[in-house]
């Protein structure tokens, strides 16, 4: 195990031990190590800076809530629910009560709404610029590819066991089922996208963007699966080798 450690408050700060890091494939681990390992040893700002954007997601969510009936308000602020989860994940290992399946939430939510949403941002860029301040866009777009980023560090203190590996994928599929194809009640509740406008309080999903919205989502959710189980494989590999 690596130590860090210094003195004065930064030292304190740092003061702990991270995880070695596993000769993993690049496709399961393609964050360059000095990078996994400022983020571990940074854990608690990392915790903090996720735990505000939690606040900021669901505060852009606000106009959304607004329209979505109560008892779909858990499945609505995916993003900001990646957050609290990657927030959860790194205060539970930091605190040493590591939990597998706040670890594949966090995996899966990062990698999935990390990847998602600069999709959809890219997809429909002309519609979002005209209706989104530049800033925000590019805001919008480099802190969902940070999560992602996020994602890919967690296999340093999680074993990926298959049985939450197999909850987060309930979870997640869930949430692309109502999200696009059956809503818990009222219309489906998918982050609401430039060109889906609120008539008479509901959302109009239209198609022609709606589908391209949930052929994203569903091969991610798919893809990160086999990413995940891939990552289990590796890992047990090399701890018999």
């Amino acid at each position: 195990m690596a130590e860090a450690g210094g003195a004065g408050a930064l030292g304190r700060f740092l003061d702990g031990s991270i995880p070695d890091r596993e000769a993993l494939p690049w496709y399961v681990a393609p964050v360059p190590a000095i990078l996994e390992d400022l983020g571990l040893r940074f854990a608690w700002l990392v915790v903090a800076v996720n735990l505000a954007g939690t606040a900021f997601g669901f505060w852009y969510y606000r106009f959304q809530f607004a329209f979505e009936p109560l008892a779909a308000w858990p499945v609505v602020p995916d993003s900001p629910m990646a957050t609290l989860f990657i927030a959860l994940s790194i205060a539970a290992w930091k605190l040493g009560r590591s939990n597998e399946v706040l670890d594949m939430l966090a995996f899966f939510g990062c990698l999935k709404l990390g990847f998602w949403t600069p999709f959809t941002l890219l997809a429909f860029h002309d519609a979002f610029l005209a209706s989104t301040p530049l800033w925000l866009y590019l805001f919008l777009f480099f802190s969902h590819l940070a999560m992602a980023v996020e994602g890919f560090v967690i296999h340093r203190y999680s074993d990926f066991s298959v049985w939450a590996v197999a909850i987060a994928l309930l979870w997640y599929g869930f949430n692309d089922v109502v999200d696009y194809f059956i809503p818990i009640v009222g219309t489906t509740h998918h982050t609401q996208l430039p060109g889906q406008y609120v008539v008479d309080g509901v959302i109009q999903h239209v198609w022609s963007i709606h589908r391209v919205a949930a052929a994203g989502a569903v091969v991610l959710t798919m893809a990160i699966t086999f990413l995940a189980l891939t990552t289990r494989v590796e890992k047990l590999q090399r701890a018999d080798s």
